[in-house]
């Protein structure tokens, strides 16, 4: 469509990052609303230049074509200004925005242009759809060469930074107290003034085309002499930019700010000090990671390059994926510490900054200011501007209470064995009892008390799993914790494990959220978020991205579980090729032929393939006879090949190596149940139904995600079908049915399972499997789309 100016293409470009339009189209509905909003305004036809599928990276190698140069030729354009729009590493800013802005200050209106009101619009009309941080504003006005004076589709309120929508459950709780439909009309209005002052300048223009403005014509003498000249000038310009030019101005190469904080050494005569280095490691490092700018790996990534035999600084920074490195060492003699720390570029082992810290530590902000300069120092050296917010989080003080903050650090180091060597509860009986400690010493200590809440949580979690109060300590502690200190991750962290596991879903994604507020590189919360969109709402293409950014952040032992969780996103959503490549990743990582084999095992029993799952798990289980998982799959894989005795084989090794309660046993009672039934121990095979309905029942009553996600309903009428209890059966599967998304491997129990043998064929169960194809189908496109992107 032309626009309403001869010379230009659209009238308005509409530019956004698509990740602001995947969750809700809030932008797609925004256009909408705008188009219809602007026939009610302009007498012509408007012409809008809106991309549904922008792109939404910028590589090294992307040039703008020529057909974008050409639909930026526009008379207003229109970003759509958000949390994610200001990053210079984005399509959108590189090559729409900043294209624009520089397009247009060298057309024939310019950037700004005078409206019939007599004053200055600029021909950037930036939607603004959240609040933003300082940096992100002045990057914006640097873009602008002003201020920026955007028509604001913001809701605020309480701990809300979200965009306006057309339709408001509570419109009265924003603070702003905006309308939408009001806020459409003033998009429309401004878009009117410019266009119209647009037109009266295009006007002007053609009137002096000719002379110039109130000019008399000039006459024409030698002008062939003129433009020979002028061209020879031209050329000699263009020969001298072409050569010389990208030589004086090729831009240096801009390098991901990642940054691995390497364990300090401990240059103290003895080892009693080892835990206060390991705690000036941590402080540095958590400061680092209230950055946003900087992609810094987790504690425990680190923890293998502990020996002063670590391997060299550019072979560290390729096996963590890093292009800044940070170590030092530390002694500590009673009140008295001296440090040392650099920063260093990896690639080419320069030192980019050092310092030398000697002080005598009389109360706690004497260590807490080394920590916070430390961290300020290195963000300047590679030129990151910190907001005021960020400032503040770095140089926060925890405690007043050097003893409290020893007895902490302590707990912390105890806590990270715990983490790092197999669970070892021994580990995390101490770490609970150095933080009660420190408690002690503050009872204000708000790190202490969310840490506590999280030994409690890795020490209860089984115990608790089918219990009223489940995890209740968890969010008491966490609650305490922000009382006392708002800002803190880790707290909020909690939180939301506590409400995703007690069926909160919305709090805990909330959560989740604002413990990568206050800390963007907190992988637990990303992981966290994967795993709440994976296993509770049924959204594996959410969860990837997720659980991708929790890999980015840590590379310690805890990354193959990560890839493992990604490879069930895969998995669920029916991308069996992903999910072998990723499989590769973790059998690379962990070196576990066993574990490898029982996912194959898995993925080839949901594709039907039964014989080949068992050739899989067979090969897994001679190498480890032991291995409790192999067992159990293994009889439920030969159970449902119709291998009865088989099944019972390694059914009853499986109950002879792990307690059915426990993490496989929740959801799979029925299943050793049926492996009886079809052995002819019938007395055997009506505990474990028995047991199945009671496991099932109390998760219901309980709330737990097993419930959420309405696997326990579908696990109850399994057990109800296949005893012939018809009405029970279906009354659980029309609940069961009521969940939005359906994974390959549910679609395939569903479809497949022999306990459900009795219903085969009846109208109801068959348009169940309808209802639940169409489902796993809506799913796999989800995630076929965020693959293509």
């Amino acid at each position: 469509m032309a626009s309403l100016i001869e010379g230009y293409t659209y009238d308005v470009f509409i530019s956004y990052r698509q990740k602001d339009n995947k969750y809700d189209g809030w932008v797609t509905e925004f256009v909408d609303h705008l188009k219809k909003e602007l026939e009610a305004t302009f007498k012509e036809d408007i012409g809008v230049y809106f991309d549904i599928n922008p792109h939404d990276g910028l590589l090294e190698t992307h040039d703008v074509d020529e057909s974008l140069k050409e639909k930026l030729k526009c008379l207003v354009f229109i970003p759509v200004i958000s949390r994610t729009y200001c990053d210079p590493n984005s399509f959108a800013w590189e090559h729409e925005f900043k294209d624009f802005v520089k397009q247009a200050s060298q057309d024939q209106f310019g950037l700004k242009v005078k409206l019939p009101n007599g004053n200055v619009a600029n021909r950037v009309l930036p939607v603004q759809i959240h609040d933003l941080d300082t940096n992100d504003t002045k990057l914006c006005e640097s873009v602008l060469g002003g201020v920026m004076r955007g028509i604001e589709f913001i809701f605020k309120s309480p701990g809300v930074n979200r965009p306006l929508l057309s339709k408001e459950d509570n419109p009265q709780e924003n603070l702003n107290h905006t309308s939408y439909r009001d806020q459409i009309n003033k998009v429309a209005n401004a878009i009117k003034e410019i266009i119209t002052g647009l037109k009266s300048s295009d006007q002007i223009g053609k009137e002096s085309l000719e002379y110039g403005i109130g000019e008399k014509p000039i006459a024409r003498k030698n002008l062939k002499t003129k433009i020979i000249a002028g061209c020879l000038i031209l050329l000699a310009i263009v020969l001298a930019a072409y050569f010389i030019l990208p030589k004086l101005l090729k831009p240096e190469k801009q390098l991901e700010k990642s940054i691995a904080v390497l364990p300090f050494f401990n240059d103290s005569p003895d080892t009693e000090n080892v835990y206060f280095i390991n705690g000036v490691t941590d402080e540095i490092l958590n400061n680092l990671q209230k950055i946003k700018d900087f992609r810094v790996l987790s504690r425990t990534s680190i923890e293998q390059y502990r020996d002063h035999d670590r391997p060299p600084i550019p072979r560290i920074a390729k096996e963590l994926n890093v292009n800044y490195i940070v170590e030092g060492s530390g002694q500590k003699y009673g009140n008295q510490i001296i440090l040392r720390v650099q920063l260093i570029a990896a690639e080419n082992e320069r030192h980019l900054w050092a310092g030398s810290y000697k002080k005598e530590i009389l109360e706690s902000s004497d260590i807490f200011d080394i920590h916070s300069e430390i961290a300020q120092s290195i963000a300047s050296e590679l030129k990151v501007i910190l907001t005021p917010e960020v400032k503040r989080l770095i140089e926060n003080v925890p405690t007043t209470s050097l003893t409290a903050y020893d007895f902490y650090q302590q707990g912390r180091n105890e806590h990270t064995s715990f983490w790092i060597d197999n669970n070892n509860i021994e580990a995390l009986l101490k770490a609970e009892s150095f933080y009660r400690k420190a408690l002690e010493y503050d009872p204000k200590f708000a790190r202490a008390y969310s840490s506590l809440a999280w030994a409690y949580y890795d020490k209860n979690y089984y115990k608790e799993y089918l219990s009223g109060n489940f995890l209740d300590s968890v969010l008491i502690l966490s609650d305490k914790a922000l009382s006392l200190d708002n800002q803190l991750a880790e707290a909020y962290y909690l939180r939301g494990l506590y409400f995703s596991e007690n069926g909160e879903l919305k709090k805990a994604n909330i959560e989740f959220d604002n413990a990568i507020k206050f800390n963007p590189n907190d992988w637990v919360a990303y992981y966290g978020k994967g795993n709440l969109n994976l296993w509770s709402l049924g959204e594996p293409a959410v969860a990837i991205e997720n659980f991708e950014m929790a890999a980015l952040l840590n590379k310690g032992p805890e990354l193959p579980v990560i890839l493992q969780q990604q490879a069930y996103c895969y998995i669920f959503s029916g991308f069996f090729n992903k999910y072998n490549d990723v499989s590769n990743q973790w059998l690379e990582l962990t070196g576990d032929s066993v574990r490898y084999l029982l996912g194959y095992g898995q993925s080839e029993y949901c594709q039907c393939n039964y014989e080949k799952s068992i050739e899989y798990m067979q090969r897994g289980y001679e190498i480890d006879s032991t291995n409790g998982n192999i067992q159990s799959e293994l009889g439920f894989a030969y159970a449902t090949n119709r291998q009865f005795k088989e099944s019972l084989k390694y059914t009853r090794k499986h109950l002879e190596s792990i307690n059915p309660l426990e993490e496989f046993g929740i959801q799979s009672t029925h299943r050793i149940g049926y492996v009886y039934w079809m052995n002819g121990f019938k007395k055997e095979a009506n505990y474990y139904f028995d047991r199945q309905i009671e496991i099932s029942n109390n998760a219901i009553k309980s709330n737990r995600p097993y419930a959420l996600n309405k696997t326990a309903y579908y696990d109850l009428a399994t057990v109800y079908a296949f005893r012939g209890e018809k009405e029970k059966a279906y009354e659980n599967l029309r609940i069961y049915n009521e969940s939005k998304n359906v994974s390959f491997a549910l679609l395939y129990f569903i479809k497949n399972d022999p306990l459900l043998e009795s219903l085969r064929g009846e109208p109801e169960f068959e348009q169940i499997i309808n209802d639940q194809e169409a489902k796993y189908q809506t799913l796999h496109e989800k995630m076929r789309r965020l693959l293509e992107e």
